[in-house]
């Protein structure tokens, strides 16, 4: 019961004087303790090492939450830039019907191209036109 006793005096001393050790920071955050480790290892959040022990300054750990705030954002606007690009002019029916006859007609039979099915190089032909 005293060690207990002792820690929590020692944590309330570290609050007032405006750091948190890993427990307190856990709480004030609501961050798992494993998380916050985590976080220390890689040097994301901005924190102290006396010997062993890890301290986290209050001031220091508010400007860390500021600067990693994030803004909400309007559904509709998300709406507008997401689908603007996709969205396309209106299409001219008529243009597009005429352009698909007209490539149909030039697909035709030509006399410059001659019969459509006839393919050219399969067979040699004489001057008379026998085989």
């Amino acid at each position: 019961m005293q060690k207990t006793e002792q820690r929590t005096a020692e944590n309330e001393v570290n609050v007032a004087q405006g750091f948190f050790g890993i427990q307190d920071l856990s709480r004030y955050l609501g961050i798992k303790t494993g998380t916050l480790y985590v976080m220390v290892e890689e040097r994301s959040i901005p924190h102290y090492r006396v010997g062993k022990l890890i301290r986290f300054k209050r001031s220091e750990i508010d400007e860390w939450m500021e600067g990693n705030r994030k803004e909400c954002v309007d559904p509709e606007r998300v709406d507008r830039k997401v689908l603007g690009p996709v969205r396309k002019p209106k299409i001219d029916i008529d243009r597009l019907v005429r352009k698909a006859i007209d490539g149909a007609r030039g697909q035709g039979y030509t006399t410059s191209h001659g019969k459509p099915d006839q393919v050219k190089g399969l067979r040699k032909e004489a001057k008379n036109g026998t085989l």
